[in-house]
C-alpha cells in the first residue's frame, strides 16, 4: 500500500526543516524552450508591441461537470458567485476551516453544469478531494501538466495573446475586429479555422486574450497566431521571462498550502499520496519560522480581501469573518531593490572570499515557496515571496506582505537575503553568507500601466 502524505508529515519530524530541505528546485515551465530570442526582449515585447505566452504545458487543468458542481466549487471558494454564469472566470481562492489559503486558480464557468479550474496543484487536489469525499453529483477529470504526463497529449492547449499589439493581432488571425469584452468575459472566434475559446484577459495590464481549444488544434491555431503577429513584433516568450511577469504585474503567485497541520485536515493529508505536491515542495529564503504555520497565508495577506464574500456557507467562512472582525492585516506590495546593494550582492560572486546567495536573472527564485524576511531596525516587519529582474523597469523587485505601518510607498526597508548558516541542502542552494540588500516599498502592481487598467481591488493592495 502506497505512503500517504499524513504518513510523510508524521515521519518527517520538524517539518519546517522538512520543507526546506525538499530537493525540488522552482517550478519549471516545460514544453516551451528557455528563451525563443532573450528574456530581455522577451520582457521588452509584453510592455511595448506584443508577446505569445504557451501556457499548454505547465498547468494543471481539472474538469468539474455535473448538477452539484456550482454549489461545490460555490462551497470551496472565498468568492461570490452571485451573478457568475457561463462564458465568465474569476481568480478561485479556497482556504481551510481556520482560514488559511491553501492555493488559487482560474475558474472558468464553460457552460451549465461544466466548470475549468487552472493553476497549480494544491488547490486542484481540494476540489478533488471534495468531489471523491462528499456527497456532491459532480464528476471530475485531471488533465496533468506536461512535466508529469508520459503519453504526450494533454486535453487542451492555452495560448495568451498580451501587450500593446495584442488588438490588432487578434484581429488579423480572425479577420474581424477584436470583440469589445469585460475583464474575464469570454467568447468564440475562429483563428486558423478552427474555433477558439477566448477570455478577456491581461498582464503586467496590458490587453489581451486567452485563448483555449481542444489539443489537435493546437498547431493550426498557433501557427496561426504567429504569422499574425509577424507585422506587429509579437515574440514568443520562454521560460525564463514568463515567470517574471508577475514581478510587474503584482501577483503572488505561490502561496504555501496551509494544509500540514490540524486534525479537520488530517482526513485530506491521509487521501493525499506521498507523491502529491504537498508532499514534495520546498522552501527557501532567509524566513525559518518556529513551526510550519508561519508559512501559512491569509486573503489579506496576499490581495485576495477583495474575494472575500460572507454572502454564501464556505469552509473556513467562520475564520474568516473573525479575522475580518479583528483587521490588522499585512498588505501586499512591492519592493524595489537598492541598484547598488544588488550590485555589491552580485559582485561578491567575483571574489575568493564570502559569497552572498546568487541572484539569477530574470527570476531569482529558487524554491518552489520563497520567504525571505524583510526588515527594519533589525525588525521583521514583512516577508518576501517572489523576486527577479524587470528589463521594462531597469530594477530588481520582490512581492511582499507588511505589516501596518510600513506599507506607505516610500518606506525605507531591507531585504535579507539568503538562507542561515550557510544555506541548506536543496541543491539550488551553495554556500553562501545572509545579507541585507536596501529596499524601498513600492506600489503594486508596480508597472503604472497595470494599476491604471487593473479594476479596483484586482491585485492591488485597496
Amino acid at each position: 500500500m502506497s505512503q500517504t502524505l499524513e504518513q510523510v508529515i508524521q515521519n518527517a519530524g520538524d517539518l519546517v526543516n522538512f520543507v526546506r530541505n525538499q530537493q525540488v528546485g522552482p517550478n519549471v515551465y516545460p514544453g516551451v524552450p528557455a528563451e525563443y530570442s532573450n528574456w530581455r526582449n522577451e520582457q521588452w515585447a509584453w510592455a511595448h508591441s506584443a508577446v505569445l505566452y504557451n501556457q499548454s504545458y505547465h498547468m494543471v487543468d481539472l474538469a468539474v461537470k455535473g448538477p452539484d458542481a456550482f454549489k461545490m466549487l460555490e462551497h470551496l471558494g472565498i468568492n461570490s458567485f452571485k451573478n457568475f454564469q457561463p462564458d465568465r472566470a474569476k481568480q478561485f481562492v479556497p482556504v481551510t476551516p481556520d482560514g488559511y489559503v491553501i492555493g488559487d486558480v482560474i475558474l472558468f464557468y464553460l457552460d451549465e453544469n461544466h466548470f475549468n479550474l487552472v493553476g497549480r496543484a494544491p488547490t486542484i487536489e481540494w476540489v478533488e478531494y471534495h468531489a471523491a469525499s462528499g456527497n456532491w453529483n459532480v464528476t471530475v477529470e485531471r488533465d496533468e501538466r506536461w512535466a508529469m504526463r508520459t503519453d504526450g497529449k494533454r486535453n487542451s492547449y492555452r495560448f495568451q495573446i498580451q501587450g500593446p499589439n495584442a488588438m490588432m493581432i487578434i484581429e488579423k488571425a480572425t479577420g474581424k475586429s477584436a470583440p469589445d469584452l469585460k475583464f474575464f468575459h469570454m467568447t468564440r472566434m475562429t483563428i486558423g479555422g478552427k474555433e477558439v475559446r477566448a477570455l478577456r484577459h491581461g498582464m503586467a495590464g496590458q490587453p489581451g486574450f486567452e485563448l483555449m481549444g481542444p489539443w489537435e488544434d493546437y498547431g493550426a491555431v498557433h501557427a496561426a497566431l504567429v504569422e499574425a503577429g509577424k507585422e506587429f513584433q509579437m515574440a514568443l516568450v520562454g521560460g525564463r521571462a514568463y515567470s517574471s511577469n508577475t514581478l510587474e504585474s503584482g501577483w503572488i503567485p505561490s502561496p504555501f498550502p496551509a494544509i500540514y497541520t490540524g486534525e479537520a485536515l488530517r482526513p485530506y493529508r491521509e487521501w493525499l499520496s506521498a507523491n502529491s505536491y504537498e508532499a514534495k515542495c520546498s522552501v527557501g529564503g532567509s524566513y525559518v519560522p518556529e513551526s510550519i504555520e508561519g508559512y501559512y497565508t491569509t486573503p489579506w495577506d496576499l490581495g485576495y480581501g477583495p474575494f472575500v464574500k460572507f454572502d454564501h456557507d464556505f469552509i473556513g467562512r467562520a475564520a474568516l469573518e473573525k479575522m475580518a472582525a479583528a483587521g490588522n492585516h499585512r498588505t501586499k506590495v512591492t519592493l524595489a531593490l537598492d541598484n547598488e546593494d544588488v550590485m555589491r550582492v552580485q559582485s561578491s560572486a567575483l571574489s575568493k572570499g564570502d559569497r552572498a546567495k546568487f541572484m539569477e536573472y530574470p527570476s531569482a527564485v529558487y524554491s518552489m515557496h520563497p520567504f525571505d524576511q524583510v526588515l527594519a531596525d533589525g525588525k521583521m516587519v514583512g516577508l518576501s515571496t517572489w523576486i527577479g529582474y524587470t528589463a521594462n523597469e531597469g530594477k530588481f523587485l520582490t512581492l511582499a506582505m507588511m505589516e501596518p505601518g510600513f506599507v506607505e510607498p516610500g518606506t525605507e526597508v531591507s531585504l535579507l537575503w539568503g538562507e542561515p548558516n550557510g544555506g541548506t541542502t536543496k541543491p539550488t542552494v551553495e554556500p553562501h553568507v545572509q545579507t541585507e540588500i536596501k529596499a524601498t516599498v513600492a506600489a503594486v502592481p508596480y508597472s503604472e500601466v497595470a494599476r491604471d487598467s487593473y479594476a479596483e481591488g484586482w491585485r492591488t493592495k485597496k
